[in-house]
Parts: C-alpha cells; structure tokens; sequence
C-alpha cells in the first residue's frame, strides 16, 4: 500500500472533532481547547478524512509547542535569580 493509498482509504467511522468545548482564541487566532484555527472550526465537517487527520496531527504539533513554551516560561524565573549577585560579600577581608 502506497502513502496515497493510505490517504484515500476510506474511513468506516467519520473522525471526531477535536473540540473539548474551551472554545477562545488566543492571540495567535488558534482555539485554546483544541489548537485549531477559525477555518480549521468552520469547515471541519467539510473537510476529507485526511484532511481532518492532518488538522489533528497539526492541533497536537500546537499544544506540544505550547507546553514547551509554558515550562520555557516557567524555568526563566529561576536562571534570573541564580543570577544574582549578592548584595554583600562577606569574605572580603578588612
């Protein structure tokens, strides 16, 4: 079977939608629920099978680039204050 069969194979149940009902849009226009964008939504039951795959594959390419930007965010505070310098040093000798 050839990868353009694999994209034509019919589909005995249709694939669910990846909503989980958190419908808002973040400032990037992406669903905060389900990653996926407006036209992503709005045609969801017009689009093939594949192509409701491929949404999927790129809503779960999305979420994990969110996760690994909020642990980003989240270590960030802790490198700046390792950082620091302290105010007084107190092995100078007088």
């Amino acid at each position: 079977m050839t990868p353009s069969d694999q994209q034509e194979q019919l589909e005995l149940f249709p694939i669910p939608s990846p909503c989980v009902g958190r419908c808002q849009t973040d400032s990037r226009g992406y669903c905060i629920g389900c990653f996926r964008s407006r036209e992503e939504r709005f045609d969801w039951l017009k689009l093939t099978p594949a192509q409701q795959r491929e949404i999927i594959r790129l809503c779960k390419q999305r979420k994990y680039r969110r996760l690994l930007a909020a642990q980003k965010q989240m270590a960030a505070p802790e490198a700046e204050t390792s950082m620091t310098l302290p105010l007084f040093d107190d092995n100078k000798e007088n």
